[in-house]
This record gives C-alpha cells, structure tokens and sequence, in this order.
C-alpha cells in the first residue's frame, strides 16, 4: 500500500464501481457534484472518445470507466492533483482506458486535436475569482475552486472547441450562474438538451445544476425531474443511495 500513497494521502472505495481513489485531507477532494455529474451525462458504451476537464484527482474518469469501453482523457492544471489521478488509474489498471494530461483547459483543444472528441464532461471552479468561500483555503482548494486560472466562459470554449458536430458536453455548477452558462454554451455552438437541479432536501433551494448540450443541436431543453440529497431524517434518498453505491440486492 505504501507504495501507492504519499504523505497524508488515503485510499478511498467508490462504492458503486468498486474501485478506489487516492485522496488527501490537504487537497481538494471529490464532492457529490462530481459523482452526479458522473452519472447524468450521456456517453456511448461501447466506443468513442472522452474528455473530462478539471479532473483534480480523477474522480470523473474513474466513475465514467464503470460506464464505458471508450477511452477516457482527464486534464487537470495542478501537480499534485494529477499525480494523485496518475496513481489511482495505475492502482485501478486503468491504463489502457485512461490517460491523464497536466496541462492548463485553454490550451488543451490545440494540444489534443480540434472536434474530435464525442464527449467531454467539466466540473469546474464554482466561484468568481474575488468571491470569498472561505478565507482558509489552500493554494489547492482555491485553485480548484474559485476562477484563478479558468473562467466558466473559457471551460465552455474549449469543451466546444473539442467536441465532434453532433458531440454532447455536460457541465455541473450552482444554478446562481445558470444564465450565464446558458450564455456562454450557446456562444460557443452548444445547444442545451436537458437540465436537473439538485436539492439538499424537500423544501430547500436548489444548490447544483446539471445541464448537458449537444454542438449544433436544435434548441429543445428537456427538463428532468428534481433530485433530493436528503430525506426528512436527514440521510441519503433512494435515488442517492443508488448513485453512490449501487442498486440494492
């Protein structure tokens, strides 16, 4: 084990597909965004080719790998982020299915090839850059998620710019930015098709948006029903449950 793992670093289980990712208390570790995201968009099983922007530490490649036989690329901008997804794609036997790229999401259409891709998925930082989350982060956190170094703008732009005609982008982010999204996907020649706001519960605000669009699609947004976090007892939903660990037997 200890050859896997550095420093404060851990071996997390993702329940539903059996496998496992290496994380730290000390870096940006994956959400349920993430996982939803994960789960809501629309990938080929069989064939195509994949991106997913913002990776951090893998998560997304490694959840879409339980859905898919096409071949997966992650790209995410930090380091120690990247090392982390390197290993836990190792550790997993992934190799051959997903690669990881270090590299900054505005450059990586000229980097990867332009309208190639049939998928590409993007969990991307949340808050504008002068927006206050919280006043301890580290360098990591901040990165990951506040604007420093990529604008929701600029990941639309590039999901674009990589997708085939006919291609499928899906974004997860708060529904306080859902016109600007909205904006910025058609700007950049997608369409959106279908949209799911999550609750924390019955009776709260929506607090994450989902949205999936296709290049060049013709305008018709498919509405899904809402998904609730948590039920009156405050734990998982069925629909939850389910996600994060697989149908019950």
């Amino acid at each position: 084990m200890e050859k896997w793992l550095k420093g404060d670093e851990r071996l997390d289980y993702l329940l539903a597909e059996n496998l496992r990712i290496i994380q730290s208390p000390s870096v940006f570790s994956f959400s349920l965004d993430a996982v939803l995201l994960s789960k809501f968009v629309n990938i080929p099983y069989h064939k195509g080719n994949i991106v997913d922007l913002c990776s951090g530490n893998g998560v997304i490649p490694l959840f879409l790998s339980a859905r898919t036989k096409g071949q997966i690329t992650g790209v995410e901008l930090q380091p120690r982020l990247f090392d982390m997804a390197e290993r836990s794609i190792r550790y997993n036997q992934l190799e051959n299915q997903i690669q990881m790229i270090l590299g900054d999401v505005k450059e990586i259409p000229k980097q990867l090839g332009i309208e190639k891709y049939d998928v590409v998925t993007c969990n991307p930082p949340y808050f504008l850059a002068h927006e206050a989350s919280d006043k301890n982060l580290s360098e990591h956190h901040a990165i990951a998620r506040h604007e420093l170094y990529l604008t929701l703008e600029e990941a639309i732009h590039s999901a674009s710019k990589l997708l085939k005609q006919g291609g499928k982008a899906a974004f997860v982010h708060r529904p306080g930015r859902l016109l600007d999204i909205v904006t910025a996907m058609r700007a950049n020649r997608l369409e959106p098709k279908r949209m799911q706001l999550i609750y924390p519960k019955e009776g709260k605000e929506a607090n994450t948006l989902l949205i999936e669009g296709i290049k060049d699609g013709k305008p018709d947004l498919k509405i899904l029903p809402p998904l609730y976090v948590y039920n009156e007892n405050n734990e998982y939903t069925a629909e939850v449950r389910e996600i994060l660990y697989g149908k019950e037997q």
